[in-house]
């Protein structure tokens, strides 16, 4: 009779299993080379781990068993303390699978670089001589914004790239800090306000795939998905066609509308684009005549702006806490931002697409040696010649038409 109650228990549990059943198993499922070589990775080392805990586990039970009290044949030995043999295995052992961890990681870390462009497309093709295919990423509240820069489109909440084609990302943030991961293709990587990250990767088979943030970001973060497309070529090209079909224009007070918090916003698409937009957004400076991050970075590589600069300070306010309305006074005023000192010419040699003008470089990765990226340079140049702008900026106050 308590077997009924019992399964009157199991069977309750009954829904909940049932759910998980439904669960895909995105990282065990790749469809990618990156994707694959990182699951071959996490099976590695929880292989090597499971050497260690499967034996352990088995011991406590045998333990437990053979020294219970009930067991008058187990041998008391209250003086025992001490086994060189038994010393040498619970200390061998773990050393040499921290050192085997260690060193799989250490491989693994700087072969699967998100920064490093592709060595291979998979196991038996390599990379052809071709550019990457390049996407640039805004995680904005709380949706994504991916912009096409060849293709001159845009889309929110949908990803579509060509299959078995090296993809370029890059990624930034408008407000918070994000993580954009599709676990089918390649790793997490951050995408941070003020900052540029990159992450290569690639599909080698068609599909429609998973695509989320997978890091806690807000109260709409649940809904922060997307679908990630990977089509043959001809099938990109017709999504494209379709995109520019839909109209609609993407610039620079549309993209501040957007920025607006939302939740579970459904995908759409543009068919043109600020070419200057993501640069912008990286750079903190999408509304007008704000100063942008590499300008003020430039200017204090100069040696600051001088006297001018005393009626143009204040901080740098995040453009999300304007538009919330969280923005606090500047010295008692109302916020106000930076004002920009840069001329169009000037603006359009910051702006300029330095993409296209470097070339990629591929690493040989046999032997594997961690051969770190080349620093990353100021987009107005550290070494610039600006000698108008820094000599208007350091005028009199009197004197500075601003």
């Amino acid at each position: 009779m308590r077997i009924l109650p019992r399964l009157a228990r199991f069977s309750a549990l009954a829904p909940a299993f049932l759910a998980l059943a439904a669960c895909k198993m995105e990282v065990l499922k790749p469809s990618g080379d990156i994707a694959e070589r990182q699951k071959d990775l996490l099976l590695a080392s929880t292989g090597l781990m499971l050497i260690i805990i499967i034996p352990v586990m088995a011991l406590t039970i045998l333990f437990a068993w053979r020294y219970r009290a009930s067991n008058k044949k187990a041998t008391y030995r209250p003086d025992w303390d001490h086994s060189t043999k038994f010393e040498l295995v619970i200390w061998a052992a773990p050393l040499l699978i921290i050192i085997c961890l260690g060193a799989l990681t250490w491989v693994g870390t700087h072969l699967l670089d998100p920064y490093r462009p592709l060595d291979r497309l998979s196991v038996s093709e390599p990379v052809p001589d071709q550019e990457p295919f390049r996407v640039e990423v805004v995680a904005l509240d709380w949706k994504w914004l991916f912009i096409y820069p060849e293709e001159g489109v845009a889309s929110v909440n949908e990803l579509a790239v060509p299959v078995n084609r090296e993809v370029e990302f890059s990624l930034t943030a408008s407000s918070v800090m994000n993580a954009f991961y599709i676990p089918a293709m390649a790793g997490m990587i951050y995408a941070m306000p003020g900052m540029e990250t990159k992450l290569h990767g690639v599909f080698n088979n068609g599909g429609e795939y998973q695509g989320l943030a997978s890091h806690y970001s807000g109260h709409g973060f649940s809904g922060m998905r997307f679908k990630a497309h990977a089509l043959e070529p001809a099938a990109f090209d017709e999504w494209v066609d379709e995109a520019r079909a839909n109209g609609g224009v993407l610039d620079r007070p549309r993209y501040l509308e957007l920025e607006a918090p939302s939740e579970n916003v459904k995908p759409m698409t543009f068919a043109e684009v600020d070419p200057e937009l993501f640069d912008r957004a990286v750079n903190m400076c999408v509304e007008q005549n704000k100063m942008c991050m590499a300008e003020m970075m430039a200017l204090d590589d100069q040696g600051g702006t001088g006297l001018a600069g005393t009626i143009n300070m204040a901080q740098l306010t995040y453009d999300k806490e304007i538009r919330r309305g969280l923005a606090r006074p500047v010295f008692g005023q109302e916020p106000f931002m930076v004002t920009s000192f840069c001329t169009p010419a000037d603006s359009a040699r910051m702006f300029s697409d330095l993409r296209q003008s470097q070339p990629v470089v591929r690493v040989d990765q046999t032997p594997m040696r961690g051969i770190a990226l080349p620093r990353p340079e100021n987009r107005l140049g550290l070494g610039m010649d600006m000698p108008r702008l820094i000599q208007d900026a350091r005028r009199p106050a009197a004197d500075n038409q601003l």
